[in-house]
């Protein structure tokens, strides 16, 4: 089975769906097959997206992007810090 991944915009439309379907008391199993993902996905998705709009999860990409981006200039100037110790110390 080919397996595929899911954007989290993807996860929350897909979320909504299920939620409309469970409304209208279709099965759990139907709903889980229309989705095309499993029970355990299925509850994996609900834990990590369920109060979340489709807009929080564009907000939620850019502070994982902006917070990558603050990691690596962290270590960019951590690296910079060392360096210059080394130097200081004449172990060069």
């Amino acid at each position: 089975m080919k397996r595929t991944r899911h954007t989290p915009e993807q996860i929350v439309r897909k979320l909504r769906e299920a939620d409309r379907l469970l409304a209208e008391n279709t099965p759990l199993a139907e709903v889980m097959r229309s989705l095309g993902v499993s029970h355990q996905t299925y509850q994996r998705w609900r834990t990590q997206y369920a109060a979340m709009r489709p807009d929080d999860v564009a907000r939620l990409k850019n502070l994982e992007k902006e917070n990558a981006r603050l990691k690596r200039l962290l270590a960019e100037k951590e690296l910079d810090n060392d360096m210059l110790r080394e130097v200081a110390k004449g172990k060069w």
